[in-house]
């Protein structure tokens, strides 16, 4: 029932039928009020007089939640239009007004006459219901959360005192979406969410590709930071496909010699694993159970002494010029320096248990998330790198009865994932694709982070169920958007060009409706490192830097970081001293064996 203040001013009341006015008494409401004049299956229009009563300026103002009494339940929708009746407007004088609103559900009671919140409407406004901006209870009723995972993440736009919360469990389980042009804070939004997400899941591992290196000053003692210094990701770990990327540095592949590889590579395997007594090259691989993508070690220096044996035979006389080919690659691509990461002396061992332990956190030891650092990779090679760890993500839950969940966070994911199905890395493409569709049967869940959603794989896209939409001032980025939300609730997206920084429309399977929102500021020391400067910012860099370091690094060498530190500057958020050390890695646990032994299988 509405609150009522006292006597209003007299207004005109109906006349009866002989032609006297009706006598009622009447109350000063304290709210205005419009009535329904059309109704369809998605939109009400409202008539409505601003000025008669006082109401604050914005009580009919775009982006307001608007309810409409409809017998005792109320019908909830989104003020997305505002109409002047006339087109002049009269300072102080009551002016009639036309709403349109877009529905959204509507609050009803259950049987224990609790209020709730649902998305369908159960009996629609008639002519002349009325309708009112939303009270403040009922708007706590529409965003309030009885998932036992919920997590506050923000308040509402509308009224900044009720909070906005997301079901942690629903953004695990059918992955999601942060979007948003450079500058909105989408990189402080996603750190928000990696940090309640950990909170709330201790158990849950998170697996990020940070193309910008600007998430390890976020996390701190939470993070295992994995840099191109620190990578160690043996060769024999990548499928035919990964190898190929790398050995042909992204250029085009030349089907010859990638059918040696294939033939090869399996035979190399075999003899790290049986050694030669066996008779490699009179045995058939496909017996064994081994092929060119087993993960299974083996040397470089068995796999070229297989080239050198086949170019000597008889057999081998036909294609010695492509075995030679293929072989002056292979020795090149070693050789590189900025390849030492996979291609190391030590990398031939079988180390897999310590090196899937390291980025995939087994076990967790208080760092649950691992910073995978992508810009000192070598370019030719970062979709190869990107596309193993996507992929063991996903085996990893697979094989070990999803007892190792991981969340693969990608950010620029139209790098790996783009539109356009002919560029890209294939491999990349179908290990995250793999994780978009299968996933969350295992417990492997995605985050997709781009600014530009137009040239994002749209099928990528529509597997993420729950999608924070930041500012985006392009038309093509914001009709994707407009796909992605259902019906109901569409012109909540006109305001996407619009939004504040920190302000997004989020929608999807973790709010219980779409909801424009802010979200909460985080600390200085949780911020990733591209929030330290602000855009508008341009600090003066260091007056003494040693060239000389600068140099070593460019070639490939250790950087030290001491000389590039600028000393005395207040934004520089400090990255947490403590290391990753793999010797204090304990020893394998059972079932992690039982994991990596159903891998090689």
């Amino acid at each position: 029932m509405d609150q009522r203040t006292g006597p209003a001013p007299a207004q005109a009341k109906p006349p009866l039928a002989n032609g006297k006015a009706e006598e009622k008494k009447t109350f000063t409401r304290n709210r205005s009020v419009g009535y329904v004049v059309s109704c369809d299956g998605t939109q009400a229009r409202i008539v409505a007089v601003s000025g008669s009563h006082n109401e604050s300026e914005d009580y009919w103002a775009v982006g307001q939640q608007i309810s409409i009494q409809v017998e005792q339940n109320r019908v909830v929708g989104l003020l997305h239009k505002v109409l002047a009746d006339e087109e002049e407007w009269k300072e102080g004088q009551p002016n009639p007004i036309t709403l349109c609103v877009e529905l959204s559900g509507e609050v009803r009671s259950n049987d224990r006459g609790q209020m709730y919140f649902s998305s369908g409407i159960s009996k629609y406004p008639h002519m002349g219901a009325i309708a009112h901006r939303i009270r403040k209870a009922d708007l706590t009723t529409i965003y309030k959360s009885s998932d036992p995972t919920a997590v506050t993440v923000g308040s509402l736009s509308q009224s900044r005192d009720i909070p906005a919360v997301v079901s942690v469990d629903a953004l695990l389980s059918r992955h999601f979406s942060v979007v948003g042009t450079t500058g909105t804070g989408k990189s402080t939004a996603v750190t928000l969410l990696l940090h309640l997400i950990t909170e709330r899941r201790p158990k849950q591992r998170i697996l990020i590709l940070d193309p910008h290196n600007e998430y390890t000053s976020a996390f701190g003692a939470k993070a295992n930071t994995v840099t191109a210094e620190t990578l160690d990701l043996p060769f024999w770990l990548l499928n035919l496909e990964e190898v190929v990327q790398v050995i042909f540095r992204g250029r085009e592949e030349i089907a010859e010699e990638v059918d040696a590889l294939r033939e090869f590579i399996p035979k190399a395997k075999l003899l790290y694993r049986d050694g030669k007594s066996k008779g490699i090259r009179r045995q058939t691989t496909g017996q064994n159970g081994v092929t060119a993508d087993t993960p299974i070690p083996y040397r470089l220096a068995d796999l070229l002494g297989l080239f050198e044996e086949e170019i000597g035979s008889l057999d081998g006389a036909l294609r010695r010029l492509t075995l030679r080919r293929l072989k002056a690659r292979i020795e090149a691509t070693v050789n590189d320096p900025r390849f030492s990461f996979m291609f190391g002396s030590h990398n031939a061992q079988d180390r897999m248990s310590d090196v899937l332990g390291n980025i995939y956190r087994m076990p967790i030891q208080g760092k649950p998330i691992t910073v995978f650092q992508m810009s000192g990779i070598p370019s030719e090679v970062v979709n190869s790198v990107a596309s193993v760890l996507c992929r063991l993500a996903f085996d990893l839950a697979l094989a070990s009865d999803s007892r190792v969940k991981t969340l693969v966070v990608c950010e620029e994911a139209h790098r790996y994932i783009p539109a356009d199905v002919s560029s890209g890395f294939a491999p990349t493409r179908a290990a995250i694709a793999r994780i978009a569709k299968e996933g969350r049967k295992y417990g492997v869940a995605l985050a997709v982070i781009t600014q530009r959603p137009n040239e994002l794989d749209p099928t990528i896209l529509s597997q993420c169920n729950t999608i924070f939409a930041m500012r985006l001032g392009n038309d093509s980025d914001q009709d994707v958007m407009t796909k992605a939300i259902s019906n109901g609730s569409r012109s909540s997206l006109a305001f996407l060009s619009s939004l504040a920084d920190r302000e997004c429309i989020a929608f999807g399977r973790a709010v219980s409706t779409p909801m424009r929102m802010i979200f909460r500021t985080l600390a200085v020391a949780a911020r990733p490192s591209s929030q330290n400067v602000h855009e508008d910012d341009y600090s003066d860099g260091a007056e003494s830097v040693n060239v000389n370091d600068v140099v070593k690094s460019m070639r490939g060498g250790d950087r030290n970081d001491d000389d590039l530190t600028v000393e005395g500057t207040d934004w520089v958020v400090k990255v947490d001293d403590s290391k990753f050390d793999t010797s204090a890695i304990p020893e394998t646990p059972p079932e992690t064996k039982r994991a990596l032994a159903s891998l090689r299988k």
